[in-house]
């Protein structure tokens, strides 16, 4: 690890669940001097509090890695610490903020990741948490954050949510959100990611579909506009696969846990797999920011 003094570049993955973050997340942290971290976010209470895997297939407390950040960043993981940052999250860290984010525990809160990020040791790391509001606490805070927001066809995204998906963790089905909620969901955190390029925030926007139609051209562009580095080549990528080592993810997407070799093909189950009276919802309650990205025609 590097000088504990050194401040940590921070890419923030924004956007909703189930629009490729977790991919490209994985795809970045391939990248020399870049670590992926997960949805930091959930660590207070995933990693902290329950004790949940560590991409790495360890339990959260027992991660090398981790054990290391909470000793340098906190003097070790506690409870009542993790109990302070959810206090604080659910004070600060809420998306109807955004907006008037002035809060007199933001110093605090975003200082809390602050320290996390530099006790890592590295030269950028990668986080994943997709909420808006935490990134603009983050900005707001003073943290040297740049924005990655990631979009993907609002009729993927409510097939997605619908589906039934196992958490590796224990075996529980994740969370499933029916297609109005899903619809109104992505409209507010892409329409607040939206708003907080316009407040000044250093916001790169990438398609799912683009991602998936052309991996090496797309993340070497996105490694360009980022400053991360020249990469004149992208070694874990070979056309339409990748390979991916192991990781210290806190929390996120199952493909987290996956070592080894990925097919990056675009999943567009959605255009038969979406019910008629679903796909119209979507339509009705998306077709502003719909339009917009990109996603006007059937199959765009």
């Amino acid at each position: 690890m590097t000088d504990p003094a050194t401040t940590t570049q921070v890419i923030y993955l924004g956007g909703l669940g189930r629009s490729g973050t977790t991919l490209l997340e994985r795809l970045l942290g391939e990248l020399p001097g870049v670590v992926a971290l997960g949805e930091v976010v959930h660590l207070w209470e995933r990693g902290v509090l329950a004790q949940e895997l560590c991409g790495c297939g360890a339990p959260f407390p027992a991660c090398p890695f981790w054990r290391q950040v909470g000793e340098r960043a906190f003097g070790g993981w506690t409870r009542c610490l993790a109990e302070r940052v959810l206090t604080l999250r659910h004070r600060v860290d809420r998306t109807r903020r955004i907006a008037r984010i002035a809060h007199p525990d933001l110093t605090e809160y975003a200082q809390a990741y602050r320290l996390l990020y530099d006790a890592t040791g590295a030269r950028v790391v990668i986080d994943s948490s997709k909420h808006a509001s935490l990134a603009c606490c983050l900005v707001s805070g003073g943290v040297d954050v740049r924005v990655v927001h990631m979009v993907r066809d609002p009729r993927a995204v409510a097939h997605s949510w619908g589906r039934t998906v196992r958490r590796p963790e224990d075996g529980r089905p994740m969370t499933r959100w029916g297609p109005a909620r899903t619809a109104l969901h992505w409209t507010a955190q892409n329409t607040a990611l939206e708003l907080l390029a316009r407040r000044g925030a250093r916001v790169t926007t990438v398609r799912y579909e683009d991602l998936l139609a052309a991996p090496e051209p797309t993340l070497a562009a996105l490694t360009r506009e980022l400053g991360l580095a020249d990469v004149p080549e992208l070694p874990f990528v070979d056309g339409r696969t990748a390979w991916l080592g192991p990781s210290h993810t806190v929390s996120g997407n199952p493909m987290r846990f996956h070592v080894g070799r990925v097919e990056l093909r675009r999943d567009d189950s959605w255009a038969t797999g979406l019910a008629d009276g679903d796909r119209r919802v979507v339509n009705a309650l998306t077709w502003p920011l719909r339009v917009r990205y990109g996603y006007w025609g059937a199959e765009a």
